[in-house]
Parts: C-alpha cells; sequence; structure tokens
C-alpha cells in the first residue's frame, strides 16, 4: 500500500501505472473518457480536479482509495 500525502503523490502513482500499462495519455484518457488535459493534470497533482472524476480514472489502473484513521494500520 502506498502512502498518498498530497496530490502530487496521487498524480505521480497514476502516472507509473499508466506507464506500467503501456499507455500514452491519449490512450488512457480515450478508454476513460475523460480529456487528455484532464488526465495530464491530474498526473501533475493539480489540487483543485474534481474527485468524483479522479475516482472514476483509478481503476483503469488498478488502484482504488482506501481511508484509515490517522495512526491506524497503513
Amino acid at each position: 500500500m502506498t502512502k498518498i500525502l498530497s496530490a502530487a503523490d496521487l498524480g505521480r502513482l497514476v502516472r507509473q501505472r499508466r506507464k506500467e500499462g503501456g499507455f500514452t495519455l491519449k490512450e488512457a484518457a480515450g478508454m476513460l473518457g475523460v480529456g487528455v488535459r484532464f488526465l495530464s493534470e491530474l498526473e501533475r497533482g493539480k489540487p483543485t480536479l474534481q474527485i468524483d472524476r479522479v475516482l472514476a480514472v483509478l481503476p483503469l489502473f488498478g488502484l482504488e482509495l482506501h481511508l484509515a484513521p490517522r495512526g491506524g494500520p497503513r
């Protein structure tokens, strides 16, 4: 499990998984039904993206979001 402390951390992880999957930004955006600009901004860690759109992107890269109480199991 990877601890995400910022939008930039999440973006780096999404970019890493996209590249591991062999997808270009354009290919991945097309499969997700989002614009290349949105996916690029997510990968660059833009902190003001809509959370529902971010959550919709994660499954393509084999990712899901889990929340835990601070100080709890990691």
